[in-house]
């Protein structure tokens, strides 16, 4: 079963600084430089490989992040019972697509809460529209999580940074290419590939909202 490595992809360890990727990102792009393998399609794959991994382990917060989804790609692919791992058929990729929706909507939360926690005053101005919506629907103010998520919704993409959108897209592709790993075969075709990229990207999406929801009820106060 193969298991989507970027580690292996530029070569270094697990363990490897930020400036050891950096150095063997930089060789090997030159060694595969499009310039100087002319023609050479095996040369073409593997630049992109290589630009892949980079993009993700040259950036330290998404690198985190994709040793989590590693971590959960490959803990439940591995029986407790002396350490022998379970036959392929065992595998559901319903499971592992459950566990990366999982793990990128953690990832997301905590990503836009750390963002709002720093942002005191838009926290308190968002919770004014949150209150004088639920007074409206309701006569009295609370905490109304469904207010809470829509107005989430709506304010999401002022909230969330370009950098932060680009993250996404690339903790996305990973997650895409791990739970189409897990059973080679049981994805197939353009259409389902797709279904499964909506559903990762849709969980990192629940998960930021997630973080707006915990920002301002950490700060919520009821009148």
């Amino acid at each position: 079963m193969a298991v989507l490595n970027y580690y292996a992809v530029l070569g270094v360890s697990l363990q490897a600084s930020q400036e050891e990727i950096k150095k063997a990102y930089r060789k090997l792009a030159l060694q595969f430089h499009p310039d100087r393998n002319r023609g050479d399609r095996q040369a073409e794959h593997k630049i992109r490989e290589v630009n892949a991994a980079y993009e993700v382990l040259g950036d330290p917060d998404a690198r985190k992040t994709y040793d989590r989804l590693r971590l959960g790609y490959v803990e439940p692919m591995v029986s407790r019972r002396d350490s022998e791992p379970e036959p392929d058929e065992s595998v559901s990729p319903s499971m592992v697509l459950q566990r990366m929706e999982e793990t990128l909507k953690e990832e997301s939360r905590k990503q836009l809460f750390m963002v709002l926690i720093r942002n005191a005053q838009k926290i308190k101005e968002e919770l004014e529209i949150i209150r004088e919506r639920v007074i409206r629907a309701q006569g009295y103010d609370t905490f109304l999580e469904k207010v809470v998520r829509q107005r989430g919704g709506e304010v999401l993409d002022e909230l969330v940074s370009e950098e932060l959108k680009q993250r996404r897209e690339r903790l996305v592709d990973v997650a895409v290419e791990m739970v189409c790993s897990a059973v080679p075969g049981s994805i197939q075709g353009a259409g389902q590939m797709d279904q499964v990229r909506r559903s990762l990207g849709q969980a990192y999406q629940d998960g930021w909202i997630q973080g707006y929801e915990q920002a301002c009820e950490l700060l919520y106060e009821r009148r």
